[in-house]
């Protein structure tokens, strides 16, 4: 019998695109999954309302609303919630492709070693790039992803989830295409943070980090594919790329991540690297090299380091599991 696949879609914020992306799993013609959707949107569009009243009352999906905003909080909510051997999260900006539940599945069946599967994601920006460059997607394929990209310091500036075509070892999943096998929370106990703020960017990254303790394997297969859409605003948080907050919380963020997990050594490659390309503007990021601009990102990183060591400290007395203590499922 084929495995229980708990496809859980953390949303805040969408409409028509949430409406899409629930149609395509509802599409999927593998035998055995339940679909819940994590809502934590304030008040939906009418249509968007009858249209998830509808799918609850055909028992097609477990329609859960929460009066909170935090991705890591509602992946949490989802797990506790869910029946699944295999626990599947995607983005509610997303599109599938045929048989994409069974290619995450497969790897659990071949390999017992594998506790994460990685998908291929089929990043809307990152296509953009490389169409605006006259070439297409395999002039940028990649077999496999160099050395760097299994160092915990810096593997997140050579992680190709996107051109990459070969299956392989990974050092982490992208949140938006990711599933895990069921004893990693309920028998480790790793959960995700919720100390991860605003689009909770390294979240995923920092589960990863923690549960190479289980001794699973993170698989990456590029038979797991979608296409994310990558939208400004929404999907499980309330705050715009293009906020100064968003900002504050990016660097935050990435700074928590190396605290919890890396050694002094691989915290001064991301430090580095973080600079470099965050801070100065340089490949990867192209980010502007104007001198006000500059300043303004390198006042973000400083402050952002000492929310983090913030954070990390309080993390001795408060391990910040606000949602998750507040959930009396």
């Amino acid at each position: 019998m084929m495995p229980l696949i708990s496809v859980i879609i953390p949303t805040y914020g969408r409409e028509k695109i949430l409406i899409e992306s629930i149609k395509d799993v509802l599409k999927q013609d593998y035998p055995n999954f339940e679909l819940l959707v994590i809502d934590q949107t304030k008040k939906h569009e009418a249509a968007t309302t009858s249209y998830l009243e509808k799918l609850e009352q055909a028992q097609k999906i477990t329609w859960l609303k929460v009066d909170w905003t935090s991705l890591p909080g509602a992946r949490n909510y989802g797990v506790r919630r869910s029946k699944g051997d295999i626990i599947l999260f995607i983005d509610d900006d997303i599109k599938l492709a045929d048989g994409y539940l069974q290619a995450h599945a497969k790897n659990y069946q071949k390999n017992l070693q594998i506790g994460v599967v990685a998908g291929r994601v089929f990043d809307r920006m990152k296509l953009a790039d490389s169409s605006q460059s006259n070439s297409n997607l395999d002039t940028y394929a990649i077999d496999y992803l160099p050395p760097e990209a299994m160092h915990p310091g810096i593997a997140w500036y050579h992680i190709d989830l996107v051109h990459t075509t070969k299956p392989q070892r990974v050092i982490s999943a992208r949140g938006c295409n990711m599933s895990f096998r069921r004893d990693i929370f309920t028998k480790h106990n790793v959960w995700f943070d919720e100390r991860f703020r605003g689009s909770a960017v390294r979240e995923e990254s920092d589960f990863c980090l923690r549960l190479r303790k289980t001794g699973y394997q993170i698989w990456y297969d590029p038979d797991a594919s979608l296409v994310h859409f990558g939208e400004q605003t929404g999907g499980c948080h309330d705050l715009s790329t293009r906020s100064l907050q968003y900002q504050m919380t990016f660097y935050h963020n990435h700074f928590l991540m190396a605290l919890k997990n890396l050694t002094l050594t691989e915290q001064f490659s991301l430090y580095a690297k973080l600079f470099d390309c965050h801070v100065l503007g340089n490949p990867p990021c192209n980010k502007s090299g104007s001198l006000i601009k500059i300043l303004t990102r390198f006042l973000f990183y400083c402050l952002g380091f000492l929310d983090a060591l913030s954070t990390q400290i309080k993390g001795l007395w408060n391990d910040g599991q606000v949602y998750s203590r507040m959930d009396k499922f």
